[in-house]
């Protein structure tokens, strides 16, 4: 009996698992040992979504140039919305493909629990890579339809004799991808969570969020908003978001330090709640998805 129990002190684990016990228990550590498993997260949604497809990457582009393209005929020329003196495609140009990373998101993370049910009920690792590789996927499409604005801005800096007014301002532009990283997690986690009893909460979130970006300056700026409705479009955070966008890249923008501060402080909340909600529900959620 001596000698058993002195051959379990020398066995060397190389993992021990426990149970979380608090709601706001994060091990980074944990986060960082499984990094490689966020890559190949990344690789796996990039290949499989674009696998069977003509045009494959292609849709990068292809997406926000007839949305922007859709936006200018409409918008600008149809019922005449100001851009506050920027080039129309231009204007619309930032506002849709900073949109369409919160919004992917936003709507691929509310599901993260439902979409990946069977791996978290057979294979252990921390769950909240799951939507942290939803997130960096993302920011690769970002990064590839960030390539086509700046080809955008380049031609009209040539071709249009359109100066951009780089400035200090330009440093916003990484803050701004951090927020809407940020907001579009947490939020993503929060609905994510009452999906798995709620259902119903999938199709909300589907077109909410297209009902929301009216309710953003994407398609007209803040100063175009009449006054008793501006305090209201503010409310909703990504508005300033928005508004830093294009004053960090075209210099031009609504943005003022109050707002700032306000959409930095409602992000952090919710991020914060969705790490804990999140946290709680991963626990149980086998049960009931």
């Amino acid at each position: 009996m001596k000698s058993k129990n002195n051959d379990e002190q020398d066995l060397q684990w190389s993992m021990v698992i426990k149970p979380q016990t608090r709601l706001f228990d994060i091990s980074f550590t944990e986060l960082w040992y499984y990094k490689d498993l966020v890559f190949l997260l990344v690789r796996r949604d990039f290949v499989s979504f674009y696998k069977q497809t003509v045009f494959g990457p292609l849709w990068f582009f292809i997406q926000p140039l007839f949305t922007t393209m859709i936006f200018v005929f409409v918008f600008g020329n149809l019922a005449k919305i100001s851009t506050d003196g920027l080039p129309q495609p231009l204007f619309y140009m930032v506002g849709v493909v900073a949109w369409n990373y919160f919004a992917e998101c936003l709507t691929k993370t509310s599901t993260v629990f439902r979409d990946n049910a069977n791996v978290f009920g057979k294979v252990y690792f921390p769950r909240l890579i799951m939507p942290l590789s939803i997130v960096m996927s993302n920011l690769v499409r970002f990064g590839v339809q960030f390539i086509l604005l700046i080809l955008l801005m380049t031609y009209y800096c040539i071709a249009e004799d359109f100066q951009i007014n780089v400035s200090i301002y330009l440093l916003l532009f990484p803050l701004m991808i951090i927020l809407m990283a940020a907001l579009g997690l947490g939020s993503g986690m929060i609905i994510s969570a009452m999906t798995t009893k709620y259902r119903d909460l999938s199709f909300l979130v589907s077109f909410g969020v297209q009902l929301l970006m009216y309710a953003t300056p994407i398609i007209y700026p803040l100063s175009a908003a009449p006054e008793k409705y501006r305090n209201i479009i503010l409310l909703n955070p990504m508005s300033p978001i928005i508004e830093g966008m294009r004053l960090a890249l075209l210099g031009n923008g609504n943005l003022s330090a109050g707002t700032l501060m306000y959409s930095i402080v409602i992000v952090i909340v919710v991020l914060f709640t969705g790490i804990v909600v999140f946290n709680k529900v991963e626990k149980t959620f086998v049960d009931t998805v």
